[in-house]
Parts: structure tokens; sequence; C-alpha cells
């Protein structure tokens, strides 16, 4: 016997629920509703249009209704608001827009799949400027006809997040004056404040005037004002300082919102009623790592929780094993990618952990593309279960942190990473791979062989006159080098290690962390006891210093960067 099935929301979600059912269940009515002018576009891609990457805004849409009904004999309606559920009688209103009819439909069960919508705080004056948010095919495009209408002398984007990224660069490559500010002291905030220093440094090297730690606090004609007394010059203001899940329609419904403030769903994706589902952006989930629901608003999840509900509905079993939040980014000329937990996320649970961070070649060093590495895994105490990772560099971040998004759905520890039997070729990577290099380090740490600080101490350590020493051979020190650090290469570690005293903490550095970590050893077996390592080396250190010597007008803590 055929079923009635209802979907509010034609994106991501809705579009994957509806195919899926389709696929199980030949002779079943679907029905797929659309507040807006298109179904199944890329959300992801909407930036890119305004480089002219993707020419056409049509070219984001990625199905049209005669698509769904010719391929899948679905019945895809756009400009088509569904207003309320009559979950008594089964059935939903909706408004048709172009109309302003109203109409019922009844079903059997009902998914929800209504995304979110940006937040525009009501910011004083917001009137007056030309505000904009991206969210649909029809937000980018009437983003892009103004610009090109107005042709603004500078443009304004507000939030660091994705969405904030990829504006910004993509209106820089069309040739735009672009301002960045995020309120939050750095951009990115899924990345450590130590690690997303480079990005900083990329974001400012390309034009952009980067602005962070500042909120705006009003509006006036062509005019930004932030909460330093700064004034921004600027015709067209693009607000994406995140996004709020679409819960009107289950508010109205009477429908559970869960602790986010999102739509509380159970493992399959039922609310509170048993024939209404819930997926996507509008709904809270369940995070493995912090044993706690939060809200992931990212596309891949939203396609499989849309498959899971499609299933769960033909009687199939689905096996929910939670969420971790695995993400990349295109900024300029790097990639920056993570999973998991980071640092600022744990300083709010009550979880032990260790953490390292490495910056090996994400290549056979002697190959001419081989760059640098940002990689930091973050790992439980004293079980060593992997419990996130970021990755940042010019290569294929993603590879790495998707090995490591795979290990913590499976459970691993950092003694996994170690026995990782990865894909090797001098092109593509190393015979020891920067995920088994990270499991190695992270052992160590784990048994104690050694000990380390993060290169986010030293300038501290400088200012209080710690003792630091620098390992890299001569012709390196002379380029550049912290200004108090000792110089005795690790070649001549061993001929000179009673230049070095044994009454006062050893911090030690040298390019990249490599070479430190045997002289670390090197002199523990020479009888030293307060020996540490400085993760990241010298070249970690200027990374992570040279944004805000640069826009604080600080003095730098090395007599030259290296940032190659």
């Amino acid at each position: 016997m055929s079923k009635k099935y209802l979907i509010v929301g034609g994106v991501a979600g809705g579009a994957s629920a509806a195919a899926r059912l389709r696929r199980l269940g030949e002779d079943d009515e679907i029905i797929m509703f659309e507040k807006g002018r298109d179904v199944s576009f890329s959300n992801c891609c909407l930036p890119y249009h305004l480089s002219g990457q993707i020419k056409k805004p049509e070219h984001l849409v990625l199905m049209n209704p005669k698509k769904f009904s010719g391929q899948y004999n679905i019945d895809a309606r756009t400009h088509s608001e569904v207003i309320a559920i009559d979950r008594d009688n089964k059935q939903i209103e909706v408004k048709d827009l172009l109309s302003d009819k109203t109409y019922k439909e009844s079903y059997d069960k009902l998914i929800l799949s209504p995304g979110a919508h940006p937040i525009v705080p009501p910011i004083p004056g917001i009137e007056k400027a030309n505000v904009f948010t991206v969210r649909n095919v029809v937000d980018i495009d009437k983003l892009n006809q103004f610009i090109h209408k107005v042709k603004p002398s500078r443009i304004t984007v507000i939030g660091g997040g994705f969405i904030g990224i990829e504006v910004m660069e993509n209106l820089i490559e069309a040739g735009h004056q672009v301002s960045l500010v995020e309120a939050l002291p750095q951009v990115l905030n899924q990345f450590d404040h130590e690690l997303v220093q480079i990005l900083h440094k990329e974001i400012m090297d390309n034009g952009v005037e980067l602005i962070v730690g500042d909120k705006v606090t009003g509006f006036d004609t062509n005019k930004v004002m932030l909460e330093s007394g700064k004034e921004i010059h600027s015709e067209v203001v693009v607000m994406s300082i995140g996004v709020l899940p679409e819960t009107g329609l289950a508010k109205q419904a009477g429908l559970k919102l869960g602790k986010t403030g999102a739509i509380k769903v159970d493992p399959n994706f039922l609310t509170n009623d048993p024939d209404i589902y819930a997926v996507g952006d509008a709904i809270e989930v369940y995070n493995i790592l912090t044993q706690d629901e939060f809200k992931l608003s990212l596309a891949g999840p939203a396609l499989k929780q849309a498959r899971s509900v499609a299933d769960h509905i033909h009687g199939r079993i689905i096996n929910n094993t939670g969420f971790i939040g695995s993400s990349v980014v295109k900024v300029f000329n790097y990639n920056a990618a993570a999973t998991g937990l980071n640092e600022k996320m744990l300083a709010n649970l009550n979880v032990e952990y260790g953490w390292v961070q490495i910056i090996p070649k994400d290549k056979v060093g002697i190959m001419p593309d081989a760059e640098e590495l940002g990689f930091k895994v973050i790992f439980e105490k004293p079980t060593g279960r992997v419990l996130g990772a970021q990755a940042i560099g010019h290569g294929n971040v993603d590879k790495r942190v998707d090995v490591i998004a795979t290990a913590i759905k499976f459970g691993a520890t950092v003694e996994h990473l170690r026995d990782l039997e990865l894909c090797y070729a001098p092109p593509f990577g190393t015979g020891k791979d920067a995920v088994n290099f990270a499991g190695y380090v992270a052992s160590n740490l784990l048994h104690g062989a050694f000990e380390q600080v993060s290169m986010s101490e030293v300038r501290g350590l400088v200012e209080s006159g710690a003792y630091i020493l620098d390992v890299r051979e001569m012709d390196e020190y002379e380029a550049g080098h912290i200004k108090v650090a000792k110089s005795i290469p690790l070649s001549e570690l061993r001929d000179r290690y009673q230049e070095i005293p044994k009454d006062v903490p050893i911090y030690v550095h040298c390019r990249s962390g490599q070479r430190s970590y045997n002289a670390v050893l090197t002199l523990q077996a020479k009888g030293y006891q307060q020996v540490f390592n400085i993760s990241g080396g010298f070249l970690g250190v200027c990374c992570y210093e040279y944004f805000n010597d640069k826009t604080l007008g600080r003095d730098p803590i090395m007599t030259e960067y290296d940032l190659k």
C-alpha cells in the first residue's frame, strides 16, 4: 500500500531524503516544499559566484522541479511555505507565495528540513547600510548584482567563519578592497589560536584589512563603526556572523526543542511526534566526544541524517554513531582542516588531555613542491584516545584530517596512528606520514619520554629570561633567531653540552621540532632533568608571532622571521 510523505525544505537534507524515499518506495507519493525559488542548490558553492569561478547563478542549482519530477517522480514545489502543522489531523498548511493562496496537504510521515537563517542583530543604524546575507542563490545573485552596480570602494565582511572567509576570498579574487571584522580574537574558531595565526598572515598578505577582537557597534551611510572607535568607509556589508536553526514551524506544532535551541530528535531523527522527523541545520545532534548535544551546520551530516530517516521510515535498522564535526576551508594559498575537539572546547570539559604539534613536510622534502604542514593532534590522558586534529598548509591537509576523523569514529588511540599503513610515493607523502609522525610524538609524550611547551609560550620565556637553546646549524641561526637564544648546533651538542647549565630549565628548538627532540633526548641522557622541546620550532614561533607583531606594532622576539 502506497504512503504519502511530505518534506519541508528542498536543499541538502530535504532533497536527499526525497531521493532516498523514492529509491525505497516506487509507488509512494512524495511532495517537497521549498519556500525559496530553488531546490537542491549548492550552499557551499555560493561564495564562488562572486569571483566568477561559478559564472552564472543558475549553475549553482543542481536540480529543478522538472528534473525532480522526471527523474524521481517527486513533486518539488518552490515558492511554497509551510506555515502550520496540524498534528492531530496529520496535515500541513501551505502558502503559495506567488498566488498568496493557502491549501492543506495530508501526510503519513512528515520530514522537517528547514535549515537555518543568518543572524542579523539589530545593530544601531543598520537600516542605513547596504547589508546582505548569503543563504541561497537569490541572496548571492542579489549581492553580486549590487556590487557590479555600485562599484564599491570597499566591502566589509562581518564574521570570520567559513562563509565569511569564503566571501572575503572571492571578493578579493574579483578585485575588490575588503575589510574582514571578527569580534573574537581569531578567525575560524574551529582552530586553536596558535595554529590559526598563519592564516591571519595569509589574509593580511592578500590585501585584506583584517580586524580581530573588535566588534561592530553601529552603522551609518556607507560607514561601519567598531567598538574600538575605528570606522570603516564601506558601501557594502556582508553579514556572516553565524546562523540560527529555523524552529518556528516546530514551535507552532508543539515539537520539543533541545538545550541548544534546535529541534530535539531521538537516535532515529524522530521528534516527539512519532510521524514527524527532522534533519539538517535545524536539529541538534549527539557529539560522541563531549557526550552531549550540539548544533552542526554541515552538509555531510545533513545528507547522512536524511538517508537514515528514509531508511527508518521503511523499517530498516539505522546505526546512529553520533557526530564529531569535520570541516575544511580554503584561505587563499592555504588549506585548513579540522575534526573533533580543539583546546578551546576541552577547556569547558572535565577531560585531561595532551597534544602534539608538529610541522613536517607534506611529501618527501627533496621534491620541488614539498611544503610544510602545520599539524596538531589532541588526545585523551591516560588512554591515548584521539580527540581531534587540525592541519594547515599549502597541500592536501584534508587527507591527514580525514584519516584522524576516521580514527576518532573507530575509537583509535595515538598508538594506532603509529601503526597505520598509509599510501606513500614521493609526490604524495612520506614513508612516515604526518599522521604516523604525530602518533609517534604523541605516544612519547603520553608515556613521559619528554616534555614540551607550546610556541605560544615562547614570548613569555624570552621576557622572563629563560634559557633557550637553538640547535639548528650556524647558517640557519645567523639567518634569523630568537634574540636571547644560545646557539649549539645538534651536530656539536655532544661535544659542547657542558656549556649548558643544569640548574635551570632548558627550552630547546630547531626549525620545526625534530632535531630539537633528538637534542632533548641527548641532554636527558647526559643528566639534565628540566629539558623541554618547543613545539613547532623556530618556524612555528615565527608563524605565531608575525601577525600580532605587525598589527600591534610590538617588538619581535626574533631577529628575522622564517615564514617559508
